[in-house]
C-alpha cells in the first residue's frame, strides 16, 4: 500500500480545504508515492516519536501538530523542529499533520472530547460559513435520476443528518445544434425544444471537482449547462468547537471530578464555581478562548478548553464556568483517534499508536 491510499483516506473525513489560513496540514516530508511499510499515530511528530517510527520500522508519522509550522529558511539542526525534519529526511520517514481540519469536523478532535465526557446532542460551537456550494443544472426527464444518484455518489445532497437531498422543478429548454454537433435529440439548424428538469443540490466546496465531473458523466447532452453558486449558509457539521448535553444535570464539582478522571488531569485551572448544575457543555480542544463568546451565546454551562490567558477568564462575566484543562491533555484522545480511523480503513496493516509522551509541560506539587 503506498501513502498516498492513507492521506487519501484521511482528507476523506477532513479535507486539507478546512484547515484554518494559518495551518501547515499536509504531508511534510517523504513523498506520496512511497511504499507504506507501517504508521505511527501521535500527538507531535517529535525527534523521539520519529525514532520510535524508526525502531518499529514504520516509515509514516501520522502526527494532529505539523511539526513545521512557519517557513524553515535553514536546515542545520539548530533547534528541535530542524533535528525532527533531518531526522525524518535521512531515515525515509514520511510524516503527515491533520490539524485544524480535523478540529473543524464534529467527529473529529473535539468529536473525541464529548466522548469522554458522555455528551448527546451535540452541535458545532462555530459553523463555518462560505463552505457549502450549490449546484443547479437541467436535465431530459428521463435522466432525472441517474444524474442525480451521481451527484449524490459524488458527495453532493448532505444536509445535517439527511443524504441525498435535492430539488426538481420541470420547465422546457431549448437549443439549435450546429454542424459539428451530436445533438442528444432534434436536428441540426433546427430549435428544439426539451421537456427539462431543473437540479438543484448542494455539496461541500472541496467537493466541487467530483461533483462536476460525475455530473457531467451521467449526463446525455455534449454541453451541459449548470450554475454553481457559493452558499453564505454556515455548515452544520464544520466549523470551530463543540456544543453537547449531559444527559441529566450535574453539580458543578461532581463534573468537574468527572472531567479530572476521564481526562487523567493533574491540575486545572478554572473561574469561580458558580452555584449551577452542570447541563450544556462548550468544549474546544487546544486553545479555545476565541470560543467564549460563543459559549456564552450559546448559553453553555462550562466552556472546557486550554491555553487560557489570565484577562481571558474575566470574559466569563460570571455567567459561564471556564476550565482550561491544558493544551496536551484536551488533544490527548485524538491518537487512539487517528489510530481508530486507520485501523478500520486498513485492518490487516500495520497501524500503531505512539508510545512517546510528547507533552512538554510537568507540574510540581
Amino acid at each position: 500500500m503506498k501513502i498516498a491510499a492513507v492521506i487519501e483516506h484521511l482528507e476523506s473525513l477532513a479535507p486539507p480545504s478546512l484547515q484554518e489560513n494559518y495551518d501547515n496540514a499536509g504531508l511534510l516530508t517523504g513523498s506520496a508515492n512511497w511504499e507504506c511499510t507501517g504508521i505511527v499515530c501521535a500527538l507531535d511528530s517529535t525527534e523521539k516519536v520519529i525514532e520510535e517510527a524508526i525502531q518499529k520500522k514504520c516509515n509514516l508519522v501520522v502526527a494532529h501538530h505539523p511539526i513545521i509550522f512557519g517557513g524553515l529558511k535553514k536546515i542545520n539542526g539548530k533547534n528541535y523542529v530542524e533535528r525532527t525534519v533531518i531526522k525524518a529526511i535521512k531515515n525515509d520517514i514520511a510524516i503527515y499533520a491533520i490539524h485544524t481540519n480535523l478540529d473543524n469536523v464534529i467527529e473529529g478532535v473535539n468529536g473525541r472530547m464529548a466522548d469522554m465526557l458522555g455528551l448527546v446532542n451535540r452541535s458545532i460551537l462555530a459553523p463555518k460559513v462560505g463552505i457549502l456550494k450549490k449546484l443547479i443544472t437541467f436535465v431530459p426527464i428521463a435522466f432525472t435520476e441517474k444524474l442525480r444518484q451521481a451527484i449524490f455518489n459524488a458527495g453532493g445532497g448532505h444536509i445535517g443528518n439527511y443524504s441525498e437531498c435535492s430539488f426538481a422543478m420541470e420547465g422546457t429548454g431549448t437549443y439549435k445544434a450546429g454542424e459539428q454537433t451530436k445533438p442528444f435529440a432534434g436536428e441540426h439548424d433546427q430549435l428544439h425544444f426539451e421537456p427539462e428538469n431543473r437540479i438543484e443540490i448542494l455539496f461541500p466546496a472541496h467537493l466541487e471537482s467530483a461533483v462536476v465531473r460525475a455530473m457531467k458523466e451521467a449526463h446525455p447532452y455534449e454541453e451541459v449547462a449548470y450554475d454553481i453558486i457559493t452558499l453564505a449558509n454556515s455548515h452544520p457539521q464544520v466549523g470551530s468547537g463543540l456544543l453537547g448535553e449531559v444527559p441529566l444535570p450535574v453539580p458543578e464539582k461532581e463534573f468537574l471530578a468527572v472531567l479530572k478522571k476521564q481526562f487523567g488531569l493533574e491540575v486545572m485551572r478554572h473561574t469561580a464555581l458558580r452555584g449551577q448544575p452542570i447541563q450544556k457543555v462548550a468544549l474546544c480542544g487546544g486553545a479555545g478562548s476565541f470560543l467564549i463568546s460563543r459559549a456564552l451565546t450559546a448559553g453553555a454551562d462550562i466552556f472546557v478548553t486550554a491555553d487560557m490567558k489570565y484577562h481571558e477568564f474575566f470574559d466569563a462575566e460570571e455567567r459561564l464556568l471556564i476550565c482550561d484543562i491544558g493544551h496536551f491533555e484536551s488533544e490527548q484522545f485524538t491518537i487512539n483517534l487517528l489510530t481508530e480511523i486507520l485501523q478500520q480503513k486498513f485492518p490487516t496493516f500495520a497501524v500503531l499508536k505512539s508510545d512517546t509522551k510528547t507533552n512538554p509541560i510537568y507540574y510540581y506539587f
